[in-house]
């Protein structure tokens, strides 16, 4: 027989204090384990969920997300608030529009600051001073094309593009930390303030320190802009782990 207690039953103001909400590529490998090792600690949660999404990583198939973001920031612990929620696909950013992408999480929790990889990115090089960049991309040709104009149309000057030709980013997602660092050294310039690594599926936060000590200027990737961001609009200094120029650069809004 089940005996019900009859005692008050008192509860937290919030389940956690701060929630995190991530918006995953359904292929991603990568960025969930970068937020669960840099953002999530005690008064923190990670909520993740993960938008349908086929490769080849073609400017085509990324622009077919747009109509999946809003039902899947819906079912991110559906009727609850998050402090911030990141769409984490840098080229989906470019090829979608950030307009778009927060629009369409807005309609669902609209109490959330809402980020980007590139809207991350912008605010990591306002914030280390950053006029020219050098991109490097794991993209086709035809996806990675779109990258730099994006960034000239906040007056960043693009002094030299690279990609990797790939297509796959469950593959992006394999290359190794000799590969990332050999072509982050081939695709910087001597005129580039900055070398910005594209894509959430990169496992480049980790390398971006050592790339840094070689070319002897910043680094900026697209989780790592993220993870700071996300920790300066909760409030929160950059991570300990993974040093890097972005890591010590206070989070202004």
């Amino acid at each position: 027989m089940v005996q019900v207690l009859e005692l008050p039953l008192t509860m937290r103001e919030h389940t956690v204090a701060k929630r995190v909400g991530l918006l995953m590529l359904s292929t991603d490998h990568t960025a969930e384990l970068e937020f669960s090792r840099l953002v999530a600690r005690e008064g923190i949660g990670i909520y993740t969920n993960r938008v349908p999404f086929a490769n080849p990583t073609t400017p085509e198939n990324l622009q077919a997300m747009l109509p999946h973001i809003s039902t899947a920031a819906e079912m991110l612990l559906p009727g609850s608030d998050f402090d911030v929620i990141y769409y984490g696909c840098t080229s989906a950013s470019v090829v979608i529009g950030n307009a778009a992408i927060v629009n369409a999480i807005r309609k669902a929790k609209p109490a959330a600051a809402i980020i980007t990889p590139t809207i991350s990115a912008i605010k990591a090089f306002e914030s280390l001073n950053v006029k020219s960049i050098a991109i490097l991309t794991p993209y086709l040709a035809e996806t990675s094309k779109p990258v730099e104009p994006y960034f000239e149309k906040f007056g960043l000057n693009v002094v030299k593009h690279c990609c990797l030709g790939m297509e796959d980013d469950r593959e992006m997602a394999r290359l190794d930390r000799e590969c990332l660092i050999e072509a982050a050294i081939k695709s910087d310039h001597k005129d580039a303030d900055c070398l910005f690594i594209s894509c959430t599926a990169l496992r480049s936060v980790e390398v971006a320190g050592d790339i840094e000590r070689i070319i002897n200027k910043p680094v900026v990737t697209s989780n790592q802009a993220a993870v700071w961001q996300c920790l300066g609009l909760l409030g929160l200094a950059g991570p300990t782990l993974d040093k890097c120029q972005l890591f010590a650069t206070p989070y202004t809004d």
